[in-house]
């Protein structure tokens, strides 16, 4: 059977006797809505509610969006309004930026706001052309991203169980702490997806999530065996309530995003893992391992929620330096003697 729940209807009374027990199926989960920053400059607020409802930015991109606004304006001294900026003043921003060693991907992000900002003013005609059309950023860092190991995910997602409680843990702790792991590398999660997740978005007779992700965007995810397997016996343990958040702290509330990150901190303290890991590493282990075994670069995008086959592709190339390094390591012709 599905987890998804059922409300039972009150029991109507007619003349003393108990009418007939109905069974009404939940509303579907509306998605979360993003709340727009305040700004204190009206076309700022405008720009918001328009990323917020036309654009279904979510509550993480509006708040990047709003800030990036508020700190350029705040490098200006005597801010005369946004429609009197020119291309200069944005070149002398960005030089601003770089003397503060900003990185080059931090910098692209706020112009990418203030791209979005002056385009929107421009499509509202409250400005000819936009002043950002000349102007030109650095290449956007692109380090390969730090995978664990099989056997280093493996350790991890053994160690809760292997370890005694902590004295104010709650009895259901490392189960759950085990089947957020296990979700992490199961399906490739972001941190935000997963602390959102909602009993309701297991399917258990599938085997599937439904993820909502960036843009609020939903998509269905798989979930091994043994993820689906430490899940049940989570909320089998925790008494987990229906409907209600999937993974709860331990006052019982849903989990906050730090929380999670703190866990996994505390796991890979207590572990023989070398790297620093954090749940978005657990992600990149996820789909360079499905690389490594011959998955389809489509089908890992699909799994990732990447809207552009490029975001995907950076696993290619670490996938590609694992191939090269195992070659080395074991063909008897790769590094013959001259």
């Amino acid at each position: 059977m599905s987890s998804k729940s059922r409300e039972k209807a009150p029991e109507a009374k007619a003349g003393g006797a108990k009418g007939k027990k109905k069974k009404q199926a939940a509303p579907r989960r509306s998605p979360r809505k993003a709340a727009v920053p305040v700004a204190s400059d009206p076309l700022e607020t405008i720009f918001l509610s328009f990323m917020e409802v036309q654009r279904n930015a979510s509550a993480n991109t509006l708040k990047n969006y709003a800030h990036a606004l508020r700190q350029y304006r705040a490098s200006v001294p005597g801010f005369s309004g946004w429609k009197n900026a020119t291309a200069d003043h944005f070149r002398d921003y960005l030089y601003k930026l770089l003397s503060k060693q900003t990185s080059p991907s931090t910098i692209r992000l706020h112009f990418a706001a203030l791209r979005g900002f002056f385009k929107h003013l421009v499509r509202l005609h409250e400005m000819d052309i936009s002043p950002l059309l000349t102007v030109r950023l650095p290449k956007a860092d692109r380090p390969l991203p730090v995978v664990l190991t099989e056997a280093q995910v493996v350790e991890l997602l053994e160690l809760p169980e292997k370890l005694p409680r902590e004295p104010r843990s709650p009895i259901w702790g490392a189960a759950r702490d085990t089947a957020i792991m296990e979700l992490f590398y199961s399906s490739g999660l972001r941190l935000h997806e997963l602390v959102s997740l909602n009993v309701d978005d297991i399917d258990v007779q599938s085997d599937t999530l439904r993820v909502t992700g960036k843009g609020r965007k939903e998509r269905m995810c798989p979930v091994g065996g043994p993820a689906m397997r430490a899940i049940q016996r989570y909320r089998v343990a925790a008494k987990v309530p229906e409907p209600g958040p999937l993974f709860l702290s331990k006052l019982r509330d849903r989990i906050t995003t730090r929380a999670v990150d703190n866990i996994l901190q505390k796991y890979l303290r207590l572990s023989n893992v070398p790297v620093h890991a954090t749940p978005h590493k657990l992600r990149h282990s996820f789909a360079t391992h499905l690389l490594n075994r011959g998955a389809d670069l489509r089908a890992v995008q699909e799994l990732l929620g990447h809207a552009n086959l490029a975001t995907t592709q950076i696993y290619t190339h670490v996938s590609t330096a694992r191939m090269k390094e195992v070659y080395d390591k074991t063909h008897p012709r790769a590094n013959p003697e001259p």
